[in-house]
């Protein structure tokens, strides 16, 4: 019976080996796939209610979500240097209180209140919620993952990532709002937060997370600043924090004028548009981890040039021209799901910027992450500032633009577009070995 059991035990933890799942963090990845389908409840619909609750108009929502995308690049930058610091597990603890706090004060004294000043300051500062809780954790993967698993490993983050924000979510948002309305729909989001939260931050186990990352004797300012120092220093590091806030600018950008533009300009409606965004998400979620595995067997680099960039231009302006030209919901939701494949391309970049630094994957991780935050940022900036100018129509070919400047950028890696290192089987983190 005991040999038995054995067995059983090595035939599981070979499967997660062979799926390129760390073994201890599984709990966790289950945790932040609840947290950000509760984070991605309000992505498709926040602009329209607070528009029609609240009186917002399209330019106001996207100064709010502008500013709140500051809060996030810089909570994102925080998300990996603190880890060095404290270790991921507290970090992702912070995260998720200032998650519940603000979006509690958001909800009752801002959107019930309806207090416009409270409804930004709260909103604004929500932002310090996901990057901690959801990046604290990718660093969390970064310490402990097989190094010749890492993009799948990261891949499947993508996955529970994508998963929640905003696919997951928005379908909870198309089937919650007939039945509970918009406001009650957004309480429910901080149920699914919670339960989230509290399953990564008590379900998981592995200690390396639990304690700081970075060598006892580093100074805590220096620890900060180090991901910053790489960024000025280090034209392969900067290249990869602008990649990254290209990969999912339009996508934040797109949250903001994408549903007048399906839902009233096309004639598709909120429902279809919410379905649509979920059937595009819903296609990326897979390829979070086939494109890891094809990062890991064919190149990190070449996987993001050409099906994360260039995939992602191409599709981005056929999700747009094909519905404008024909009318038709049918050919959007296939060049919709062109572009949420080709968005998974970019997952090997998670991989490329680890490697760049492996005995500091915290701070080379901070840089990475601000480029992620900054996205949150960039992408409703940019419709605030041209949206009034070049219309629907320039905003994606902006947005393509940028995804053409991400392929270029990607020459500044080695050429060949090899993984970093083939050989290298521990962890990333120079004290991880023992997770396995």
């Amino acid at each position: 019976m005991t040999k038995t059991v054995q067995l059983a035990q090595e035939g599981t933890a070979t499967l997660w080996h062979r799926l390129g799942l760390p073994r201890p963090l599984l709990l966790g990845y289950l945790g932040l796939l609840l947290f950000m389908i509760g984070d991605g409840v309000e992505s498709n619909y926040l602009a329209p209610f607070l528009r029609d609750h609240n009186g917002l108009d399209t330019e106001r929502v996207g100064l709010l979500v502008s500013l709140y995308g500051i809060v996030v690049a810089f909570a994102a930058w925080l998300s990996a240097a603190l880890s060095d610091l404290w270790g991921p597990r507290r970090v992702m603890a912070i995260g998720f209180a200032a998650w519940v706090i603000f979006e509690v004060i958001f909800l009752t004294l801002g959107v019930a209140g309806d207090n416009e000043v409270v409804l930004f300051v709260s909103y604004a500062l929500r932002g310090l919620g996901y990057p901690l809780f959801a990046f604290g954790f990718l660093v969390w993967i970064a310490a402990v993952a097989d190094r010749r698993r890492l993009a799948t490993a990261i891949g499947w983050f993508y996955v529970m990532f994508t998963a929640g924000l905003p696919t997951l979510g928005a379908l909870v948002a198309n089937g919650a709002i007939p039945l509970i309305g918009g406001l009650n729909t957004l309480w429910l989001s901080v149920g699914l937060v919670v339960s989230g939260g509290l399953l990564a931050l008590f379900g998981v186990k592995e200690q390396i997370g639990r304690s700081r990352l970075a060598e006892p004797d580093a100074k805590p300012f220096a620890i900060l600043f180090l991901g910053l120092r790489l960024i000025a220093t280090r034209p392969q590091v900067l290249s990869a924090a602008i990649i990254r806030t290209i990969n999912t600018a339009p996508q934040y950008g797109s949250f903001v004028f994408f549903p007048a533009l399906f839902a009233e300009q096309f004639g598709f409606g909120l429902s279809r548009w919410l379905l649509l965004t979920t059937i595009i998400y819903a296609a990326n979620i897979p390829f979070n981890v086939v494109f890891g595995m094809i990062g890991d067997r064919l190149g990190w680099v070449r996987t993001v040039r050409w099906f994360g960039a260039v995939g992602s231009g191409v599709s981005l302006l056929a999700l747009y021209y094909l519905p404008a030209w024909t009318g038709s919901y049918a050919l959007a939701i296939l060049a919709g799901i062109a572009f949420g494949i080709s968005l998974a391309g970019f997952v090997p970049l998670s991989a490329i910027t680890a490697a760049l630094e492996p005995s500091h994957p915290g701070a080379v991780m901070s840089a990475y992450n601000i480029g992620m935050g900054a996205s949150v940022a960039v992408g409703p900036l940019l419709v605030a500032a041209f949206l009034g100018t070049v219309g629907a129509e320039g905003m994606v070919w902006i947005f393509a633009g940028m995804y053409a400047l991400a392929a270029l950028l990607t020459l500044v890696f080695p050429a060949n577009g090899a993984r970093f290192s083939t050989s290298d089987t521990t962890p990333t983190h120079p004290t991880s070995s023992s997770a396995h």
